[in-house]
């Protein structure tokens, strides 16, 4: 059969894509701003926006013009050589950030390897090769590497996959006797979320991450914070490290970044970006014309007071919705996150319901998403109208009183 004559559906997914997903019945093919269209023209809201990616919205035509001019320029160099959106990027994440270096890749996973790799190899050139523990938390997640998937405190999404890399330790999120507890000059990193994403959008206290630099410092190990889903505004500041009055040593970020292209980025300091040497890491890709002139778009939009003080009024748009249903359902027992990162916890007696809840609102025109089996979380565009909320969730309640109804 010739590929342009073959007539796509949800049924080709099934034939044609490793089964690791359970994707929506629908196929979306259009988007603009905070609306997509499947490939019947039924409309949906979208407050999913791709796992927190599409912070601008599909389409948006800063984004769109940036691709199209690269796109015409070059595309690809690989790192034999460098490129001028790759360089104006990582100078205007360094002064924007902490950071005095950046590595680029393609993914958040990919960003948090370099991150874990730099944090053991700093820790064995600078100060010993057993300094070489990193502690993480339960419910974590970091990536679908094996390193990055070993950290994350999921064993769901590491078991069965062979000898996990050692030396890795995980404790209750939030608890700060307990990261005291295992604590020591052999750790060389404590590696956290600000807000666990897909633990269920649960943010750091603010004595937990200001106790986390205090015992870093203490012990020599550097704090590691994967902000690849809550960085680039999603908390209503650039990055949310800056709600806690802490200083990270090793910062990653993705999603957002590129607004939907693919790209990822590790910032770090210059005196721990030192003990790397050519070859010692690397990627074919990261760092990409094409993905950095898109990224740099994005950041230009994102980093403005404008954008970021819109997540708080936007943000209390939709808990006041989740409030007004919530009255009337007694659906949630606790409605949680920062900025446009919002989980809304199922009452125990709707327990494993989050799923169909998804489900009901694709089926009324809305998306959202899930984290975990009780959770449903919102991460829409950071600039979606005020207007599209108001839909969107009207459209919502209509789902969930119709999930409840036939459950």
């Amino acid at each position: 059969m010739v590929a342009d004559k073959l007539t796509v559906t949800r049924e080709t997914f099934d034939k044609v894509i490793l089964p690791v997903y359970a994707p929506a019945q629908f196929v979306p093919v259009r988007g603009k701003g905070s609306r997509v269209w499947d490939r019947d023209g039924k409309e949906y809201i979208d407050f999913s926006g791709g796992i927190a990616v599409t912070a601008l919205g599909h389409c948006h035509p800063a984004l769109v013009e940036a691709l199209k001019t690269q796109g015409e320029t070059l595309w690809h160099t690989s790192n034999v050589f460098t490129n001028e959106p790759a360089l104006r990027l990582a100078s205007k994440l360094i002064n924007a950030t902490f950071a005095e270096r950046v590595f680029f890749a393609n993914s958040g996973a990919e960003a948090n390897e370099a991150a874990f790799k730099l944090a053991r190899y700093y820790a064995a050139t600078r100060h010993s090769p057993y300094k070489s523990k990193i502690i993480a938390f339960h419910n974590a997640f970091h990536g679908r590497t094996l390193f990055t998937v070993s950290v994350g405190g999921q064993p769901k999404y590491s078991d069965g996959f062979g000898p996990k890399p050692a030396d890795i330790i995980h404790v209750p999120f939030n608890d700060l006797e307990a990261v005291k507890a295992v604590i020591d000059d052999h750790t060389c990193a404590v590696v956290v979320e600000p807000i666990q994403g897909e633990g269920g959008v649960l943010p750091a206290t603010q004595a937990f991450m200001q106790g986390l630099r205090q015992l870093c410092d203490r012990h020599q190990a550097l704090l590691v914070l994967d902000e690849v889903q809550s960085g680039m505004g999603r908390s209503g500041k650039l990055f949310a490290y800056e709600h806690y009055d802490i200083r990270p040593d090793i910062l990653t970020t993705a999603k957002a970044l590129g607004g939907g292209f693919p790209v990822s980025a590790m910032l770090t300091t210059e005196e721990i970006a030192s003990a790397m040497s050519p070859g010692v890491h690397g990627t074919t890709y990261g760092g990409n014309p094409l993905a950095c002139a898109v990224a740099e778009a994005a950041l230009d939009i994102i980093n403005t007071p404008q954008v970021l003080e819109g997540v708080a009024q936007r943000r209390q748009r939709f808990i006041e919705a989740l409030e007004a249903i919530n009255t009337k359902l007694e659906l949630f027992s606790e409605v949680r996150g920062k900025g446009l990162l919002i989980g809304a916890q199922l009452k125990p007696q709707y327990q494993g319901k989050a799923r169909d809840i998804l489900h009901a609102a694709a089926t009324e025109g809305v998306m959202v998403l899930t984290a975990g089996t009780d959770v449903i979380r919102f991460a829409p565009s950071l600039v979606i109208p005020l207007a599209d909320i108001g839909d969107g969730m009207a459209r919502f309640a209509r789902a969930a009183e119709k999930a409840l109804n036939a459950g």
